[in-house]
């Protein structure tokens, strides 16, 4: 479903409906003036083996890990708007690169981000080939509950700076 063209379909998003922040970011990224637009997301609980994972790729000191026992995380498959960079490699590992050095001082301890880029091809006016973007959210804490809360304040971090003029100023 097109998001940008028909916003109230996200009634139809079982996860956002369940998941407020998710709502509120793809509402956000999906918005006219937003650089970016969706493609597919997804939410879960993290499992035993990506919570540890997590844990030490937060390095966290021990105490902090020995209570972090829950975690949640999303992700959202996003495509620049711009042709130009839709269409390059470089220009979105320069975005990414911009994005990660933007999030780097955001006080979300229990929180972490990743990107990927991935080959893409859409048909919006015409087929087009270029890449999209990963943005994983992952998130930790005491109980399921606490971990949902710092996930959502961590993705409402990331899609403010996905839409903000420093990541696409250059």
């Amino acid at each position: 479903m097109d998001l940008r063209q028909n916003p109230y379909d996200f009634d139809h998003l079982p996860e956002a409906e369940q998941y407020p922040a998710l709502m509120q970011a793809l509402r956000a990224l999906n918005a006219p003036r937003s650089p970016v637009f969706s493609a597919k997301s997804d939410v879960w609980a993290l499992e035993a083996e990506e919570l540890e994972h997590l844990q030490l790729n937060l390095d966290l000191p021990a105490l902090d890990a020995v209570e972090t026992r829950a975690g949640f995380g999303s992700y959202i498959d996003l495509l620049w708007r711009e042709r130009t960079i839709f269409a390059s490699f470089h220009q979105q590992g320069q975005q990414l690169h911009r994005l990660t050095r933007l999030a780097a001082p955001l006080d979300h301890p229990y929180a972490a981000l990743d990107c990927i880029v991935r080959p893409a091809f859409v048909d919006l006016s015409g087929p087009q080939e270029g890449f999209s973007v990963s943005i994983y959210v992952r998130a930790l804490g005491p109980d399921l509950d606490t971990a949902t809360e710092h996930w959502a304040a961590a993705l409402e971090a990331i899609v403010s700076l996905l839409r903000s003029r420093d990541l696409t100023a250059g």
